[in-house]
């Protein structure tokens, strides 16, 4: 059985204009050719074109690709075997391009307008955006998710950067007073507690002391807010905790 050049093209998805040039560089030679000269092609010759378009999805060029179906001794098999191995590696590299592709998306979607140096550089290995789907099922219909994403979407890198800096500035404090023994309901800790409010009310959110007291009791009841707060020092999410209650009575009261 053998086929015409035009059923061919049609069964790979190729022109007939193709093949033709696979002929006339001696990449394909059909196996037959009729009284008045027209190519055949036998399921060899099929064979063949399916390991040349195999070659050519992976990126060889035509002349190579001759030379290596020209091998002595090498048969259907091997060849699979090899683009199976090289298909694999080039779906590997995909999924990372995809990936890349996918935090890219996610990135613009989260509204923090960075490149992806400054974003290293203000969040290290912390991707906000991995979390933005859990967050706006959480708060997406609240004041405050929407004023947040507002806020952020114009924050340039040196607005992180101070933003962190604050950031940094309260934890170092509210540690430092754990570490002392100050009570939570004392001054000190309470004047951090309204610190921190201060922090969210200019950078993301207008925080009154109910919500913040919310916050508060998220910290601790959340085990992922709590381990980012007890890795630091163990106890620390329960101390905050009743340092920003405090804090809240004494303004509420």
């Amino acid at each position: 059985m053998s086929f015409s050049v035009g059923q061919v093209a049609r069964l790979a998805g190729i022109t007939v204009r193709t093949l033709h040039h696979y002929d006339e560089i001696g990449l394909l030679t059909p196996g037959e050719r009729t009284s008045g000269g027209y190519r055949r092609y036998t399921d060899d010759d099929l064979a063949r074109l399916q390991q040349i378009l195999l070659y050519r999805e992976l990126g060889f060029p035509l002349d190579e690709i001759t030379v290596i179906l020209d091998e002595p001794h090498t048969d259907d098999v091997t060849h699979l075997r090899r683009q199976h191995e090289l298909l694999t590696r080039k779906a590997g590299r995909l999924q990372e391009v995809i990936a890349a592709v996918e935090r890219a998306i996610n990135a613009r979607s989260s509204g923090i307008n960075l490149t992806p140096e400054e974003r290293f550089e203000i969040f290290g290995d912390f991707r906000p955006e991995d979390h933005d789907a859990e967050v706006e099922r959480r708060w997406g219909h609240t004041d405050a998710y929407a004023q947040s994403r507002a806020r952020v979407a114009s924050y340039t890198k040196a607005d992180w950067l101070r933003l962190r800096a604050e950031a940094d500035t309260v934890n170092d404090d509210l540690i430092a007073a754990f570490k002392a023994g100050l009570p939570a309901d004392g001054a000190d800790a309470m004047d951090i507690a309204e610190r921190h409010r201060g922090h969210i009310n200019r950078w993301f959110y207008d925080c009154p002391h109910d919500l913040h007291r919310c916050l508060g009791d998220i910290y601790v009841q959340d085990p992922r807010f709590a381990a980012t707060f007890d890795e630091r020092v163990p106890g620390l999410a329960v101390y905050f905790r009743h340092a920003i209650h405090a804090n809240a009575r004494r303004h509420t009261t």
